[in-house]
């Protein structure tokens, strides 16, 4: 009988020990990721869907310099052909390719707005300015999605690392940690405009 006790009384200890072991917790801080690159993801498809309503809309200036739409356009379509699952947040090359492929598209619009100023008469039509400024609302987005994103990421790879998750993590889950959502070098370049 004394064996029985025992035996259940190491069970109970081995029980409490694995409610602190983090393994929920990490299951938890990356189901935290996998929602904020969703979010990210969701405000990434707005802007490429605004997209082709700016080229519609600019594309009726007369004058208006074609290189500049044609840019626009080939980075839309760069940057929703590369699409990233979960799976690859840990993926340094995948993400790299991902962050080139935004920034690409956030670059040619900033030309794309830089060069609208020369066009007053664009810039005064109600759709254009309507476009502009829900392009403008979802850059906004996108940065607080980026953000979220990172925040989620950095609570997610501290959990892995964290005594004894870190434990948790390398005998049963084996995850890896996931990568930041950084600036693309070529967001660092302030487009420039000739006249």
């Amino acid at each position: 009988m004394k064996v029985s006790l025992s035996r259940l009384f190491l069970f109970f200890i081995f029980l409490s020990t694995l409610s602190g072991c983090g393994y929920n917790s990490i299951q938890q801080n990356e189901e935290a990721v996998n929602k904020s690159w969703g979010d990210l993801e969701s405000q990434l498809q707005r802007r490429a869907d605004l997209v082709p309503n700016l080229v519609a809309t600019v594309k009726g200036a007369a004058n208006f310099e074609k290189e500049t739409l044609t840019a626009v356009i080939d980075a839309r379509s760069k940057a929703t052909s590369i699409q990233l699952t979960p799976q690859m947040l840990s993926d340094p090359a995948a993400m790299a390719k991902f962050r080139e492929a935004q920034g690409n598209l956030s670059s040619t619009l900033s030309r794309l707005m830089v060069t609208i100023e020369r066009y007053p008469e664009l810039k005064a039509t109600q759709n254009f300015r309507d476009l502009q400024n829900q392009l403008e609302g979802t850059e906004n987005r996108i940065s607080v999605a980026r953000q979220r994103y990172n925040e989620a990421v950095e609570t997610f790879n501290f959990s892995i690392r964290q005594f004894p998750n870190s434990l948790t993590n390398s005998m049963l889950l084996k995850l890896k940690p996931k990568e930041y959502f950084k600036a693309d070098a070529a967001a660092k370049v302030v487009p420039g405009v000739k006249f």
